[in-house]
């Protein structure tokens, strides 16, 4: 389906201006059709809609439009066409893409300050794995009880 500018615009939450500008501005494309000359409309996707509707989070969110422009570059060279695949995380003046759900990339920085998620409940399976593969019936033996804990001192 291809919305016209002004359902764009009421869908989204933004003036007709802004739509305007940012499109003459490349910030986003009217990927469905551009406009060609007097009595042409723009026609934008549902995937230009929610890329529109990123920009106008961000802007809600605080980031000025040069920033904003900055993410939605790094963020299309990361992701291509596959934006709504996209988690951000903003916080303190940073937009950070959660990628492959255990990095976060700074947007800002250009993929610059990647941040490691530590994933507990990976790391609770994976020990309780280990834990039945030691002790299959579940009880630890009390010598190994004490043996971890004076390990653990150690």
């Amino acid at each position: 389906m291809a919305y016209r500018g002004p359902q764009v615009c009421s869908i989204v939450g933004i003036t007709y201006r802004q739509l305007d500008y940012w499109t003459r501005t490349d910030l986003v494309k009217a990927s469905v059709a551009d406009a060609k000359g007097s009595g042409t409309q723009r026609l934008y996707s549902y995937e230009d809609l929610l890329q529109i509707k990123v920009i106008k989070s961000l802007l809600d969110s605080g980031f000025d439009l040069k920033k904003v422009r900055k993410v939605i570059e790094v963020l299309s060279d990361k992701l291509g066409e596959d934006v709504a695949s996209a988690n951000l995380v903003i916080s303190d003046g940073r937009v950070m893409l959660a990628q492959s759900g255990d990095e976060l990339v700074d947007l800002l920085r250009q993929g610059q300050g990647v941040l490691n998620i530590l994933p507990i409940a990976g790391l609770q399976t994976e020990l309780q794995a280990q834990i039945t593969e030691l002790h299959p019936s579940g009880e630890p033996a009390a010598a190994d009880a004490g043996d971890g804990r004076a390990a653990a001192g150690q």
